[in-house]
């Protein structure tokens, strides 16, 4: 039996538009009167919800073209969240488990059509708000991997990355290649299966960083997925096979770059090299393939189960952490998804 919700929540707000990159008292705690039930929504106790990079682009002033709207002071934050069910129409019941964009805050009214039921094979529920869904299908529908290819995952000790070089290997690379900006996240990505590490950190020489890369792949690579942008991924074109498949999942180049509001990401490319090796470059959107979400969470609950695959988490408990857990993903200073957990 769930039960009745308090007169009034706390949500975090953007209080400022950061200059440069995020800080803590660039956000804010409220306190607001907790949401009423009402006809066509679902009225959710957020348990956890994901802290994600791209708030930074979403905060920073400068957005456009993003799949969401960008965030003005007084706004409250949003992202993938896990919640339960206090009030709600059909087919939800109080109780149930949901997946939902309001996070950010204690207490949410959602739409209903915003809501799906958490898998309940999933073992862990906070597994619902991975980043996996953008991994796999990149690696299925953007560069689709095909038995024996040699992949390459920038930014891999990340939400995306830290789950993209496990799929890749499931579903058929031969050799995973990963790279990380923390010489720090090295072991963990031995652990996550990946064949080889290059770290490309804050101040990394461009050229240096290629050599690194072609000693890791010498051979060079068939599949890119690229969180990153940047140098990385123009080496990644210097290294690249003939039909080689690119997608292009993040930015983070630009988007966690001190200077600007994180809405852009220039990078040199070799136009040549494209062309002669037949090099495919796509950016994958997650709306464009509708049946993915679907298709990942199955796979996923399977391979959890079945211990084919890890779920890097960083659990950071309480509300009022969550502005330092931002600043703390943007710095680097965690590994794989990170979550904020509701008591």
């Amino acid at each position: 039996m769930t039960s009745a919700p308090p007169a009034t929540a706390r949500e975090v707000r953007l209080a400022a538009v950061p200059e440069g990159l995020p800080a803590p008292g660039d956000l804010t705690l409220a306190e607001v009167p907790t949401p009423m039930s009402r006809p066509g929504h679902v009225l959710v106790r957020n348990r956890a919800f994901q802290v994600f990079a791209g708030l930074r682009t979403l905060i920073g002033g400068a957005a456009r073209d993003t799949p969401v709207p960008g965030l003005r002071p007084g706004d409250t934050l949003f992202g993938p969240a896990v919640g339960e069910v206090l009030a709600a129409p059909d087919p939800f019941r109080p109780g149930d488990l949901v997946t939902h964009p309001l996070g950010w805050r204690e207490y949410a009214l959602v739409p209903a059509a915003a809501c799906t039921p958490v898998d309940s094979a999933l073992p862990d529920p906070v597994a619902a708000l991975s980043s996996g869904s953008a991994a796999y299908g990149a690696l299925t529908r953007a560069a689709p991997v095909r038995a024996g290819d040699v992949v390459l995952v920038t930014g891999a000790a990340g939400g995306v990355g830290s789950l993209a070089g496990q799929t890749a290997r499931l579903l058929g690379a031969a050799r995973v290649i990963g790279t990380t900006r923390s010489p720090a996240k090295a072991g963990l990505l031995s652990e996550l299966g990946y064949d080889a590490v290059v770290t490309a950190g804050p101040g990394t020489d461009p050229a240096g960083f290629a050599g690194e890369l072609a000693k890791a792949a010498p051979d060079g690579i068939d599949v890119l997925l690229d969180t990153v942008g940047g140098h990385q991924l123009s080496a990644a074109v210097d290294a690249a096979r003939t039909g080689a498949r690119f997608a292009l999942v993040g930015a983070l180049d630009g988007q966690l770059a001190a200077e600007g509001a994180g809405a852009t990401a220039p990078v040199e490319l070799d136009a040549f090299r494209l062309v002669v090796r037949g090099v495919s470059l796509r950016g994958y959107r997650g709306p464009e393939h509708p049946g993915v979400e679907a298709e990942w969470t199955g796979r996923f609950a399977r391979w959890l189960r079945s211990g084919e695959i890890r779920f890097p988490v960083t659990r950071i408990t309480g509300l009022d952490r969550a502005p330092e857990a931002l600043s703390g993903l943007i710095a680097g200073q965690y590994s794989g998804t990170v979550v904020v957990e509701l008591p």
